[in-house]
């Protein structure tokens, strides 16, 4: 262990999704006495609660956040999605209890070098490429972090000499205290989550938060030609490295490119990673062509930024789905793309009022009370050439867990209205 030894520890947890189920059997395994809180109360987390039990831990609570899960602490940890302003945090602030994030934790545990990757659109196709270009240079790479298999929950798989492509949010960086990555990348800066920060160079400040730790024997790699990030070298200690859009590569393959060069990796192997990389999951995802319609997945949109690079990437006629929870997004920054590409706008969720009342004048804008309705909708609407794309510019929170089941339940509705329509239903 780098920092702490954990034995015999009283560590409270946080939450009881996935990183915060992680980090309790991380906790358990390094000797701590752990408790773990979540204020939420579903299927998941009590399924996550019978993982917990069947490991010894059975000091949990759900549904609320008493006094007797944090005080006396030594350390608590918090999952990403639990706000500064929940009465948990203020609380152990008030009693003066130390708060690390998950990523902290399993840094402190964690032997292998870090190339941590943030930026508010491209994390997860930049993460994942880092860590196949390291795999097919013969060394081992686990790919973890906000890209959906937690940091706490890898950690324990390595070993020095080993690498971590690690995708942290702005919400992870926030608790970090000595987390000192090798590497750290910034792709991009635009407005986001100014539904949980009050303004723009606060949620600056949290990103920037990456290479706060980092010296002259670490690298950060930034945007060049994001005007923001390529002034940052004045105050980052560490080496500086650009990248930049150029002839048949787009900004996030450049970025790989780059951290590939810092590590020695060959060119032509780097290359041979890219051109064969057939994208991932819920991001420009084409699921299903029936009746000469393309339908597809784009669930991790959260913001306008994520639809923009859809739309411009698009060049059939697009029938959008967007919606759901708002996060305190300017609508109108895509209104020219909505103008010049899309034919109907399919709206669900809280945020459906708001987008209209910005978009409604530019596009047809007609409302749906679920996903599986607006696929339908959508189809409805659509002509043969069109295509269909669920980019919601929104936050899942509303009406799914996270983005990954809104993908999926749309996966679902295509499929089942494709097979409804060979049926004659």
């Amino acid at each position: 262990m780098k920092k702490i030894d954990f034995k015999g520890k009283k560590v409270g947890v946080v939450g009881l999704a996935k990183s915060g189920l992680a980090a309790s059997l991380l906790l358990k395994d390094l000797g701590a006495q752990v408790w773990v809180t979540d204020v939420n109360d579903n299927d998941t987390l009590r399924k996550n609660l019978s993982i917990l039990n069947s490991q010894g831990i059975n000091k949990v609570e759900l549904g609320r956040h008493s006094e007797e899960f944090i005080k006396g602490k030594d350390l608590l940890v918090v999952s990403p999605g639990v706000s500064n302003a929940s009465w948990v945090i203020l609380r152990a602030e008030e009693l003066r209890i130390p708060i690390i994030s998950e990523i902290e934790l399993a840094y402190l545990v964690c032997p292998a070098k870090i190339i941590a990757v943030t930026g508010t659109n491209g994390k997860t196709t930049v993460t994942t490429l880092i860590g196949r270009v390291i795999q097919a240079s013969g060394k081992k790479a686990v790919v973890c972090g906000n890209i959906g298999n937690p940091f706490t929950q890898e950690v324990g798989k390595l070993k020095e000499g080993d690498f971590v492509s690690l995708e942290v949010s702005s919400f992870q960086l926030e608790r970090i205290k000595d987390f000192k990555p090798f590497i750290s990348v910034i792709l991009n800066f635009t407005p986001d989550h100014l539904d949980r920060y009050k303004d723009i160079q606060e949620y600056l400040a949290a990103k920037k938060r990456i290479y706060i730790n980092q010296d002259s024997s670490d690298f950060v790699v930034l945007n060049y030609d994001d005007l923001t990030l390529r002034n940052l070298n004045k105050e980052i200690k560490a080496n500086v490295r650009y990248f930049k859009e150029r002839p048949n590569f787009n900004p996030n393959q450049s970025a790989v490119i780059e951290v590939a060069d810092i590590l020695g990796i060959e060119r032509d192997l780097c290359l041979e990673i890219l051109h064969n990389f057939k994208g991932i999951e819920h991001r420009l995802e084409s699921v299903l062509e029936f009746n000469r319609i393309e339908f597809i997945n784009d669930s991790k949109a959260t913001n306008v930024d994520s639809t923009i690079w859809a739309l411009k990437n698009i060049q059939k006629p697009i029938n959008l789905i967007a919606g759901g929870r708002d996060k305190g997004i300017d609508y109108a920054l895509v209104g020219n793309f909505v103008k010049d590409k899309v034919k109907t706008l399919i709206l669900i969720g809280e945020a459906k009022d708001k987008i209209k009342n910005v978009l409604g004048k530019i596009v047809p804008c007609l409302e749906a009370t679920s996903l599986e309705e607006a696929v339908k909708i959508a189809y409805e609407n659509a002509d043969a050439g069109d295509c269909v794309l669920l980019s919601p510019m929104c936050a899942s929170f509303d009406m799914f867990l996270n983005y990954e089941e809104r993908g999926r339940v749309f996966k679902k509705a295509v499929f089942d209205l494709a097979e409804g329509q060979r049926c004659g239903v």
